[in-house]
């Protein structure tokens, strides 16, 4: 017997019933060998850390664009929280942690520069609108490698539907969007804090007597609130006190951070930034990188100046717009 088949066997006779074993997924778009040592979605988390796209997610925003400081989220840092709060729900409720921690760490692959900033901003230039969970699917199905990553059925629908009003077809994949929410959240308002955006006193009080005065006891109490009311069943919940508490804290947050005054001038600046060089690449489709020119004879301009610039990290945005947009010093000696 090899490893893989022991895993297989481990994952049939220890995981719960509503788990997704390996060994019954639904299989890749193209057929591939099995490993010897490693199970299907083991192999996926390899394939995701080992892409290109996982590497840019470190240079992202989350929130903040171009932080002095070292400390604040990155998109990178934001995709690791998930998918310890993932995996931590996932081990806690006998589902399969090697499902769930592969969605988690390629659910935000498709994000663009300067965070929800780039999204918007790319959402109002193409037509048929933009979605960061249907990049990310792009991303791995498309983009990446120019064939993609050949993931299983499992991984790529959790991608795409964690986010948006469709829900995963595994649990592992719900998971993943609970874990997202619970992350962004906590972390936000984390840095929003250390940033004097808002204070530890501005948020909703009755959310904190609910969840937590603190980061960590409302990552714990919104953990454990999930697995008390999602053990043996078929669904990931929440209770309702749990699930307003946190719906309060989200739309603060909205109100006071993602949309407030404060970042309105750097907005102006990111949305500036993205504008000028979709029509640029929308004129001069030749001058992307090959991979992206390939997609213009597939799918269109506009769909590889989409994918161009949704692949594009934030420093790399700025520099091609100073390199194309602002002139040379010039010098005589």
């Amino acid at each position: 017997m090899n490893i893989r088949e022991f895993l297989e066997q481990r994952e049939e006779m220890g995981l719960s019933q509503y788990a997704a074993k390996s060994s019954q997924s639904r299989g890749r778009e193209y057929p591939a060998s099995s490993c010897e040592m490693r199970t299907e979605y083991q192999r996926d988390r390899d394939r995701i850390i080992h892409s290109k796209s996982f590497r840019r997610l470190q240079f992202k925003t989350q929130v903040f664009v171009s932080p002095e400081g070292d400390h604040y989220r990155t998109r990178l840092t934001h995709t690791l929280e998930v998918a310890q709060v993932a995996r931590t729900l996932s081990r806690s409720l006998n589902l399969n942690e090697d499902l769930t921690e592969s969605i988690a760490l390629g659910h935000d692959l498709g994000h663009t520069p300067f965070g929800h900033i780039g999204e918007r901003t790319i959402n109002r230039l193409v037509g048929g609108g933009f979605r960061h969970n249907e990049q990310s699917l792009r991303m791995v199905e498309v983009i990446e490698g120019n064939q993609g990553l050949n993931l299983t059925w499992e991984v790529r629908d959790g991608i795409v539907n964690h986010s948006g009003e469709r829900q995963a077809a595994t649990m592992e994949g719900r998971i993943v969007g609970k874990a997202d929410r619970i992350a962004y959240i906590n972390h936000d308002i984390d840095d929003a804090i250390r940033a004097g955006i808002i204070k530890s006193e501005d948020l909703p009080l009755q959310s904190l007597k609910v969840l937590g005065q603190t980061h960590g006891e409302r990552i714990a109490a919104m953990i454990k609130d999930i697995v008390v009311n999602s053990v043996n069943k078929s669904e990931v919940l929440s209770s309702d006190s749990f699930q307003e508490a946190t719906d309060d804290l989200r739309k603060f947050l909205f109100e006071n951070v993602y949309q407030d005054k404060w970042r309105s001038d750097e907005e102006k600046k990111c949305d500036f930034i993205i504008t000028e060089l979709f029509g640029y690449f929308m004129l001069n489709p030749a001058e992307m990188p090959l991979e992206f020119v390939t997609i213009v004879y597939r799918d269109g301009t506009e769909r590889a100046v989409t994918d161009y610039i949704a692949s594009m990290t934030d420093r790399f945005a700025m520099r091609l717009f100073h390199q194309l947009f602002v002139p040379n010093s010039f010098s005589v000696i």
